[in-house]
Parts: C-alpha cells; structure tokens; sequence
C-alpha cells in the first residue's frame, strides 16, 4: 500500500516494522507470514536474515514485493559448523551456539538503525530472540514477542524461567512438575519439559544469555500468537493475567492469504512439482476421509529402526498413505509392495496442500505447532508422536483438552511396535472416531476464527491499531509501557 495511507489519529506514514525470525523452519515460516499480513494492513515491513536464508524469503516477496529485506552477515562463532546460518539439520546440541551467535546481531541493528531515515518503530523477534528486547530499549521502541508455540507451551515455559523447578530425584526422568498457576493446574514429567530448560547450567555465560532472554520475553511489550482464541482461551487469559497486562494477541492460524494454493511454495524449489503429482494420486482415491499422512516435520529425521516400524505399520494397516519421509531411510521392497495404496515423498513435502485434500482424514505427526495448526484447518484427525521441545504440551492439549488426536507414540528415541501402530492407524482410519468428529466441527471454528469478523482477525486488527498508537507517539520519551 501507498506511504499516502491515512492511520488512526491522522499520521501520514505508516509503522515500520522489523520482524526478525529465528532462522529455523517452524519458526520461519509463520513470522514470515504474519509479516505479510502487516504488509497487506498498511504497515512498513522489513524483514532482517542472514545471506544464506534470504532464499527462504522468495515466496514471502513474490507475493509481498513492498516488504523490504535487511541482510547482515552472520557473526563468525567458534563452536558453530562451518557455514552454518540456520537450523536446519542442525544437531540439537549446536542451538545454543546458533542462539548465542545471532546475539552478535545486536550491533549491526543498531547501526542500521541509526543510520535509517525511517527507522523501526516497533521490533517483532522470535521467542528464541529476546536479547532483541535490549536492542529495542537502546532505540526507544517496544519489542514484540512472537511465539510459533501454543499458549499453553509459553504458559509453562514462563513459570520455568522464572521460577526454575528442579527434579526431586537428578536421576528420575519421570520427575512431576507441577504448574499450579497455569489453568488445569498441570503436570508433566520432567522429560516433558523443553530440553533447552532441562540442558541449562546455572553460572555458565552461554546458558545465563539463554535463560535472561527468556525473562526479557516476558519483560517485552507484548505477544503475538499463532493460535486462536477457542482453541486455547484459558491460557490465553492466563498469559494476560500473568503478565499484567492485555498486549496478548492470537492472530493464528497463520497461513499465506489466498490458503492452500499460496502454501505450496513455502517449501522451496521443487515443492510444485511434488503438489502436483500427490494431489492428482488423491484424486483418485475412491473416499474421503480414508487417507493417513505420516510426516515428522523439518528437524526430525527417523532413525532406521524407527522408519523400518512405520514402514512396518502402514503395510499391516492396509490403509491409504501419503508418507512425507524426507530424507528418512524407507525400507527396500517397501514401495513396491504398497505402490496400489501409498506414495512416499522424499524432500520437502506439500503438507497444506496434502492435509486440505478431501482424501486425507488422519495424520500421524510429531505435534511440532505449524502441523498441528495445519491439521486443524484442515479438518485432519491426529495420531499424536511427539517426540522433543513443545511437542509433548502441543499433544497434551489436543488429546486431553480438545478431544482432536489419539496418543499413538512418544519420545524421539521410542520405536513404535509394528502391530500395535498398524492397528492403531487401522482403527481410527477404518471407523467412525470422535476425534475424526472433532476436527471437522474444529475446522469450521479454525476458518470462522480468522474470517473478517472472527477472533484472530479482531486481534490483528487490534494489533494494527496498537502499531499505529505507537506511530501516533513518534517523539515522546520511551516509557516502561513501551519497551
């Protein structure tokens, strides 16, 4: 839109924005595509990464041209690989390194800052970022938290941070924590916290940057969500009551405006290809509903064991399959014997388009956030194997508090008994399951809440006009209210 766009109170220029996401896939692509909201209400948008993710950006630009790109070299870190400038196939042990190298950033921000005649108004960073909230201190403005996690995730990562519970017993994994002031007044076993919780070391440097850019996420102006207010109301209000003030929005589910069509591309190249040849294979099967698809996400690679039960499972079932297996090892013979029912797909996987298709009812999945949306708004019953980070609370809340998944697995090391994961997914495909009712009246609530009118897109209204109020105080002093 034209900087001749009129907000509220007046101001001629629009907010500028810079959204800064943590350069792994899951939290990528939603921020990016909140970013492309902002652009379509007015906002100036800038989006800040490093060389090596400024592909990643193609699709968001293509469809977003006025959202600008600030690309700063990525800071040289000792413990990090070569080359290294994103998550993506990433160890889980080189995180911390990646989080405490993109600290380096705070300088170079700065800088551009300063030197900018449109400087940021406001800063939107991901929850692994919050050492932006002192870069927005030094420039005056407020700092937004953007969480590609559930409510319920940030409810109790939260009262980890600041409260920082310890095991009973060091040696006992199964270890209750409990969360009394988050609502339901939940447990979960120690191995069920975040692993970057349960790996901190109180004293050593790298791990105080980590937890002090949690507290300073909930120090920071306010939150922005990729969730919706009927899937998660109480630990929405929770999160407002706990932080002592209403700057929580819930703007999701977050996909590209024009759905699932402008999804396919999220992937990269190749991803058109791909959408093409597996929706033309749905077309052709003769029911709807009777499709499960198997896929665990960007980060999570099966083991051979544990690819060789899936494998093992779906040929037992004797359902239909779509088995997003990126770079999995998929047993040999295995596609041969299953080609009349099933297609395995390596690489990237068209995942909006596939759940979308009327074939496609059940989806076997790791509960990562952005597939568990994806599933919702689709319509798609889930068999539930989380397996690391927020996935256990993203299971816990689907299966205890919505009703919309079935616990088939747990744990990145478990392997699945054949048998058992093969009836499982025979069951719940073969007859007529509450949780297969569940999610098609949730679909129906996850389209009318992002409708003009609906929950989330009241909040990014809402955070619209929140953006532009702050535009309206350009030249007064920054308060503690603002940043």
């Amino acid at each position: 839109m034209s900087s001749e766009l009129q907000g509220p109170g007046g101001s001629s220029l629009p907010p500028h924005v810079l959204v800064f996401p943590f350069p792994a896939q899951g939290h990528m692509i939603p921020l990016l595509d909140l970013a492309h909201l902002l652009s379509l209400h007015g906002l100036a948008v800038t989006v800040l990464v490093t060389p090596k993710n400024v592909p990643l950006l193609d699709p968001l630009l293509s469809r977003a041209p006025t959202i600008r790109t600030l690309v700063l070299p990525f800071p040289s870190h000792p413990s990090l690989p070569a080359g290294t400038e994103n998550a993506r196939g990433l160890p889980h042990h080189y995180f911390l390194s990646l989080k405490g190298a993109l600290g380096g950033l705070r300088e170079p921000i700065l800088r551009w800052a300063s030197s900018n005649p449109t400087p940021p108004d406001v800063i939107v960073s991901d929850f692994f970022l919050g050492w932006t909230k002192g870069v927005a201190a030094d420039l005056g403005i407020p700092r937004l938290v953007f969480s590609p996690s559930c409510a319920l995730t940030l409810s109790v990562m939260n009262c980890l941070w600041r409260e920082m519970p310890k095991r009973g017993d060091p040696d006992d994994d199964a270890y209750p924590i409990a969360f009394p002031t988050v609502p339901g007044s939940l447990v979960f076993p120690w191995h069920h916290l975040s692993t970057i919780y349960r790996s901190y070391r109180e004293g050593d440097p790298a791990w105080e940057f980590i937890k002090q850019g949690f507290l300073d996420n909930i120090a920071s102006w306010g939150y922005v969500f990729n969730t919706f207010a009927d899937l998660e109301t109480p630990y929405l209000g929770h999160l407002r009551s706990d932080l002592g003030h209403p700057r929580v929005w819930a703007v999701g589910p977050l996909l590209p405006p024009g759905g699932a069509d402008a999804a396919v591309d999220r992937g990269g190249a190749g991803s058109e290809g791909a959408a093409s040849g597996v929706l033309g294979w749905l077309d052709a099967c003769p029911e709807e509903g009777k499709v499960v698809y198997v896929c665990f996400g960007s980060q999570a690679l099966l083991s051979q064991p544990q690819a060789e039960a899936v494998a093992a499972a779906l040929e037992r079932s004797g359902v239909r399959f779509v088995w997003g297996a990126g770079a999995a090892e998929v047993p040999e013979g295995f596609e041969e014997r299953t080609a009349e029912r099933g297609v395995v797909l390596r690489g990237w996987a068209p995942q909006v388009a596939i759940l979308g298709h009327p074939a496609v009812g059940w989806f076997l999945t790791h509960c990562g956030w952005n597939s568990v949306l994806e599933g919702l708004a689709a319509g798609v019953a889930l068999l539930a194997w989380p397996m690391t980070a927020d996935q256990f609370m993203d299971a816990r809340l689907l299966v205890d508090d919505i009703g919309v998944a079935i616990r088939a697995c747990e744990g990145a090391g478990t392997v699945p008994d054949p048998a058992e994961l093969g009836k499982m997914i025979a069951v719940a495909v073969g007859g007529q399951r509450p949780e297969r009712s569940k999610a098609l009246e949730l679909r129906e609530t996850t389209a009318a809440a992002v409708r003009v009118g609906g929950s989330s897109h009241r909040d990014l209204e809402e955070l619209v006009g929140a953006l532009w109020g702050l535009k309206r105080q350009e030249g007064c002093p920054p308060s503690s209210s603002r940043g």
